[in-house]
């Protein structure tokens, strides 16, 4: 007994010097509260207790809200991290070759995608694309805007994202049964040029979704603009 009260006495100095041992102990405190709303009987009502469950509840909303906005901070820094380093690799290339080079090479990988494919409209769409039938066609004019919209009567957006089920044979040709999602970026090529289209496909079907926004894209887009326009007569 004398031990059993030397502890207690040990106990209870260390908590008086120290409180905070308990307070930050999230389980002693609720067992606490517990064992005092026992000792009230259960015809009386805790208002300290219920305020204290109250505010924990609230912490716990608090902390989730944190988690998710530190989370689609990092995911918004990871993307603008991500498109920079394409707009570099769409640079980098010295002549039209290598431009369309890089859309099956660095700059797919640059985006993480799994196809990409570039779309021009031509009045002469007869001309060939010979060693780059992989990422170029060659299309007759209107049928950018038909493949953005799916033949719809909507408006034509800069950049468009959607899931696809099936996927296109004719922009993916053998690939066509793995792209589940796609990103479509309209090229605004010049006064007088028929548009193009840059086409992002992914075997991810969440990777591209409406619901997403499209800033980043719409960036990329218009730095994709203007270096393609240098190789364009």
């Amino acid at each position: 007994m004398i031990e059993q009260a030397e502890v207690l006495d040990a106990l209870r100095n260390k908590i008086l010097t120290d409180p905070e041992v308990i307070l930050e102990d999230q389980d002693l405190m609720r067992a606490l509260i517990d064992a005092n709303e026992r000792s009230l009987g259960g015809n009386i009502v805790d208002l300290r207790g219920i305020a204290m469950e109250r505010l924990e509840s609230r912490l716990d909303r608090l902390e989730d809200t944190h988690r998710s906005v530190i989370a689609a901070a990092y995911e918004n820094l990871a993307g603008t991290n991500l498109i920079h380093g394409a707009i570099l690799k769409v640079l980098e290339p010295t002549d039209f070759p290598a431009f369309l080079t890089s859309l099956s090479g660095d700059l797919l990988e640059s985006l993480r995608v799994s196809r990409l494919r570039l779309i021009l409209e031509s009045k002469e769409h007869d001309s060939p694309s010979i060693g780059f039938e992989d990422v170029l066609s060659i299309v007759e004019p209107g049928v950018v805007d038909h493949y953005i919209t799916a033949g719809r009567d909507i408006p034509v957006r800069p950049v468009s994202l959607r899931q696809v089920s099936p996927a296109s044979e004719d922009v993916y040709g053998d690939n066509a049964a793995y792209i589940k999602s796609e990103a479509l970026l309209r090229l605004d090529l010049g006064e007088g040029r028929l548009p193009g289209l840059l086409v992002m496909g992914s075997e991810d079907p969440h990777q591209f979704r409406p619901n997403q926004g499209t800033d980043l894209l719409t960036f990329f887009g218009s730095a994709f603009e203007r270096a393609i326009k240098r190789w364009l007569a």
